[in-house]
């Protein structure tokens, strides 16, 4: 994601001060790191990369957010969503319909899924925001998870 779009995606995902933001596939944490600056939040990052876990280790440690954020090393199918008031994901469609049963299981009544780009399927988004970045148009999708069926 363009280090010009990170704001205005964490924007839409309308993160308060102390709430947890997963960022699934975090690359070199710059999703996180302005979570935690900017919007006063918790944030870890899963990423499958050694290299890009490497290197967003140190940007956490080089802005001394260490102690609110966190970058793991494994697979984004493989983790626990539970504590998360917010997931970030910049991946394809097919990856967020293969995530969207993890979505569904894990994420409790009001977390939010933001979405660069690329929807996901079977759900309507709660709203969608279009900014411009390059010299062209790019999607936000924002997803409110539903309260618990009675």
């Amino acid at each position: 994601m363009p280090a010009s779009i990170v704001d205005r995606f964490l924007e839409a995902a309308s993160i308060k001060p102390g709430e947890l933001v997963y960022d699934l596939g975090c690359g070199d944490g710059r999703l996180l790191i302005a979570a935690a600056q900017q919007f006063k939040a918790r944030a870890v990052g899963i990423e499958i990369s050694p290299k890009l876990v490497k290197a967003a280790t140190q940007a956490v440690q080089k802005s001394g957010l260490q102690d609110r954020v966190r970058v793991i090393h494994g697979d984004i199918l493989d983790v626990d969503l539970s504590p998360a008031d917010v997931v970030t994901i910049y991946l394809l469609t097919e990856s967020n319909t293969r995530l969207r049963p993890h979505f569904e299981r894990d994420l409790k009544p009001g977390s939010r899924v933001v979405s660069y780009e690329f929807p996901v399927r079977g759900w309507k988004a709660s709203r969608v925001s279009e900014v411009e970045a390059h010299s062209r148009n790019h999607l936000i999708y924002v997803y409110e998870m539903p309260p618990l069926k009675q």
